[in-house]
């Protein structure tokens, strides 16, 4: 995937001067966001503060490296829908280093408080990327509320649901590999996981693309499906957000 930006965009984005389009994670950048954080002069700040954590975050992948987070204007479109449907579960398939389960959890939690059932369950296939979350979590002071589990998506929920730890998803968040968003949403709908009310959410549905999940919800009897426009940041670049609700 070839990406050309603006000598504006270049201004305000640094970390894009080195993004090749072509190794997007996993080439030690993520090591270096943490060790970057915690070297941090106000890193006392940031301890206990939800939204203090995601923009540091955020400022690393603008400035140093480019981080594949859902980002904060994509992350507001996702605050809206829990600020109006409120859900008590959540559940993502995609943790990366955490950005997105600090952020919802935060909202989440912002609209129960006192409530010392909210669950948010973030679902990692690296160790390594797991692992970074955990801590970055831990900084944030929402392990009570989020809990991290290693392994592949699919598998991690049959195996919560089996050991009745998850048995309701009130928002479902799916931003892993894109090809697995059709499967392992079938897996939550097989184990009765999403009853009436309960919302998807889908990312990256534009960049890099999800034809054949789209589709699938778009065409699902059970659904009602609307797209949402957003921004990838950084680079302001154009994507969509697919949010569809259990009939």
């Amino acid at each position: 995937m070839t990406f050309q930006f603006s000598a504006e965009t270049l201004a305000k984005y640094p970390s894009l001067k080195k993004f090749d389009g072509k190794t997007f994670t996993n080439d030690g950048r993520e090591t270096r966001l943490l060790e970057w954080i915690y070297a941090r002069e106000d890193i006392d700040v940031l301890r206990g503060n939800p939204a203090r954590v995601c923009a540091a975050i955020e400022e690393f992948s603008c400035q140093h490296e480019f981080l594949i987070n859902v980002g904060s204007v994509k992350a507001q479109l996702v605050h809206d829908l829990i600020a109006s449907q409120k859900p008590k579960v959540i559940t993502e398939m995609g943790c990366y280093m955490g950005y997105s389960a600090i952020s919802f959890a935060d909202a989440m939690r912002r609209q129960h408080p006192g409530d010392t059932k909210l669950q948010y369950w973030s679902l990692e296939f690296s160790p390594l990327f797991a692992s970074i979350a955990m801590n970055l979590v831990d900084l944030a002071g929402l392990s009570d509320i989020v809990k991290i589990v290693t392994g592949a998506a699919g598998e991690s929920v049959k195996r919560l649901s089996q050991k009745k730890q998850l048995e309701g998803i009130d928002m479902l968040f799916l931003d892993h590999m894109s090809e697995h968003y059709e499967p392992d949403l079938k897996i939550c709908e097989s184990l009765g996981l999403l009853q009436s009310g309960a919302h998807i959410v889908a990312d990256n549905v534009l960049i890099p693309g999800a034809p054949k999940y789209a589709e699938y919800v778009r065409t699902h009897a059970g659904l009602e499906s609307r797209t949402v426009k957003g921004l990838t940041v950084p680079g302001d670049m154009e994507d969509e957000i697919e949010i569809s609700r259990v009939k």
